[in-house]
């Protein structure tokens, strides 16, 4: 099979201005945003499932590695790219968890080009998508659909305008630093 770059939608960031307000006060000047990251077991708008032990291993080695580096940056938009520019970067993800099938997560919004970007559109009501981006093959399962193969490998999750997967939304997080 041929690893490919692979594009995934999760979920869209739905914010109001005061709930922004209210997480940049509460969290010193940081926009910080939670929500679903992604989905396992789950069959995406895009056709993909993404089976819960390939996302379980990646997350945790993500979270393993990036995370507590401080590297886990996602761009604004998806570039066709495996590669995280940091002239693009928007964000940074601070945590990851599991509730049930659904992967949580937790990131700032940086005060970048790109992160302003995001910052202003979130202010203006804009909903942006939280997306995924990695490397990895998939096999058919069925007419339209199909499966991540274990050799799958996250490089990031974008914010995008774009989602796939419904029902997944992230919200200002409200916590003193």
């Amino acid at each position: 099979m041929d690893k490919r770059l692979l594009i995934d939608s999760v979920g869209v960031l739905t914010v109001t201005p005061e709930q922004i307000n209210e997480s940049l006060d509460k969290n010193n000047g940081r926009l910080i945003l939670s929500g679903v990251m992604q989905r396992g077991d789950a069959l995406n708008q895009n056709g993909r499932n993404y089976p819960m032990e390939v996302l379980k291993r990646e997350s945790d080695k993500y979270k393993k590695v990036f995370i507590t580096e401080k590297r886990a940056l996602g761009e604004l938009d998806h570039p066709d790219s495996s590669v995280v520019n940091l002239q693009n970067v928007s964000h940074n993800v601070l945590d990851l968890w599991w509730d049930g099938k659904d992967l949580m997560g937790k990131l700032e919004i940086l005060g970048t080009p790109s992160g302003n970007i995001a910052k202003e559109l979130l202010k203006a009501g804009i909903r942006l998508g939280i997306s995924s981006r990695g490397m990895g093959s998939v096999k058919q399962i069925g007419e339209g659909k199909v499966e991540v193969q274990d050799d799958f490998e996250i490089v990031c999750w974008d914010l995008v305008s774009n989602p796939s997967t419904q029902g997944a939304f992230m919200s200002p997080l409200n916590e003193s630093v």
